[in-house]
Formats: structure tokens, C-alpha cells, sequence
């Protein structure tokens, strides 16, 4: 099995619903996020997947919520914001522009979420 990675950050807002705390007030975090993918088979020049190819990937997941309220955009506007659930749409969405670009020879492996230097979530299945 191969794997590759690469991180991109991004600033969102957001607050947490059913929470009692500072959470619970709309606040802010520069996020950091690393994907790794995975695949059993590398391409004609060797690659799983060009670094700069897998980064056009995740771009346009980053951009649709880079500086927007996470909390206005689905499937949060039901989904709790949690670093926990952003991870698992960070992962399937790179996923599903993924499936396109591969035709599955790639899937995304986990994905992390770095909410402050010190927290992280992690989705994998």
C-alpha cells in the first residue's frame, strides 16, 4: 500500500449547539488539515497521486469554507461544527472529487484537523 500527503489550512468560524462553555459563542480558528491518501497501485510515472494534482483536489473543499461561518453552510447548518465532524466532511468530500480524478484507485486514507496547535480530530474508516 502507498501513501501520500499534504496540508492546507484555512479559517473558519463556527459555534457549538447542545454545548455548555465558551464553545457555545461564536468564535474562530485557523484550521490546519492533513490528508492522507492510499492506494495499492501507483500510475504510469510512479505516483500514487501528484502532490499538486491531490492539492487542486482538496482545493475547492478548502475554498467553500474558507472565512464563512461554518454554522450557515451544509450540513452544518444541522450538523454540530465539531472538529470531530469536520473532519468527516473534509474526508468525504475530498473523497468524492477524488473518485473522479482516480476512478478509485485512490481513496482518501484519514484526514486530521488541527483546530488550535495543540487539538486535533481525526475521521479514517
Amino acid at each position: 500500500m502507498y501513501e501520500v500527503t499534504v496540508e492546507a489550512d484555512f479559517s473558519s468560524g463556527h459555534y457549538l449547539r447542545n454545548y455548555k462553555g465558551k464553545c457555545e459563542n461564536p468564535h474562530g480558528h485557523n484550521y490546519k488539515v492533513r490528508v492522507t491518501l492510499a492506494g495499492k497501485e501507483l500510475d504510469a510515472a510512479g505516483l500514487l497521486l501528484d502532490f499538486k494534482l491531490l492539492k487542486q483536489v482538496l482545493r475547492p473543499v478548502i475554498e467553500r469554507i474558507d472565512h464563512q461561518m461554518l454554522n450557515d453552510l451544509e450540513p452544518f447548518i444541522v450538523l454540530n461544527p465539531s472538529a470531530e465532524n469536520l473532519a468527516k466532511y473534509l474526508y468525504d468530500e475530498t473523497n468524492l472529487h477524488l473518485s473522479d480524478v482516480t476512478a478509485g484507485r485512490v481513496r482518501v486514507k484519514d484526514c486530521t484537523i488541527w483546530e488550535t496547535d495543540t487539538t486535533t480530530a481525526t475521521y479514517y474508516e
